[in-house]
């Protein structure tokens, strides 16, 4: 269990309360939790997921130390028929659970995780080939972190784009949003339209209605 709030005496209250009911031990400020390191400092607080991302390429093992500034290429569209399928394709599935995860406190491979997922089904070599690209990138990026500062206003700003026809198998568009709350972000998807757009303005509205339809 995890006790948050700005208000000490009521903090302790609670504590021993929950003492008098059930077998408990107080571990302390938030530093690690299901995977997400929490540090704190006299201007705000960090959260990221370094060890998980140790872990995760020790699991992978790629053999070397090459890394890349990018997660993927630009303009690459894949599709389903793309080189041969994986004989297994187990390890695929895995990675990119791992990965959905990992978009936690890493909004930046938010895109190219929702690509690659949707063909955890069947699995080609020229996919995996681009995941591992994802994970090469992480290699080089794995200290980036989220600050949320504790000075901040609470004035929303929210962005959102769209990728017109994107997917070339039904010709369906991606929408994209983000939302700060002064000066943290609080939240993010990509998702695939449900239906398809006759022309980039209104792949851009529905987008929009996404990120309206969050915010609200």
């Amino acid at each position: 269990m995890i006790i948050t709030g700005d208000d000490s005496e009521y903090i302790a209250f609670v504590k021993a309360r929950l003492r008098d009911q059930f077998l408990m031990t107080d571990l302390g400020p938030l530093r690690y939790f299901l995977g997400i390191e929490v540090s704190s400092t006299p201007d705000g607080f960090y959260i990221s997921q370094e060890k998980y991302i140790q872990d995760l390429l020790a699991r992978v093992a790629l053999g070397d130390e090459r890394t890349v500034e990018t997660p993927m290429e630009l303009h690459v569209k894949l599709q389903p028929t793309d080189s041969d399928p994986l004989p297994d394709p187990t390890r695929y599935r895995h990675l990119v659970g791992s990965l959905v995860y990992l978009d936690v406190t890493r909004p930046g491979i938010s895109y190219h995780v929702h690509i690659l997922s949707q063909f955890v089904s069947a699995p080609t070599t020229v996919h995996y080939s681009h995941l591992l690209r994802v994970l090469r990138y992480l290699h080089g990026t794995i200290t980036r972190r989220l600050f949320f500062p504790c000075s901040s206003s609470l004035q929303l700003q929210c962005y959102s784009d769209a990728t017109w026809a994107i997917d070339p198998s039904d010709r369906r568009s991606l929408s994209s949003y983000c939302v700060f709350l002064g000066g943290s972000l609080i939240a993010w998807k990509t998702k695939k339209q449900t239906a398809v757009s006759r022309s980039s303005v209104k792949a851009e509205l529905h987008a929009m209605a996404l990120l309206t339809a969050e915010v609200t």
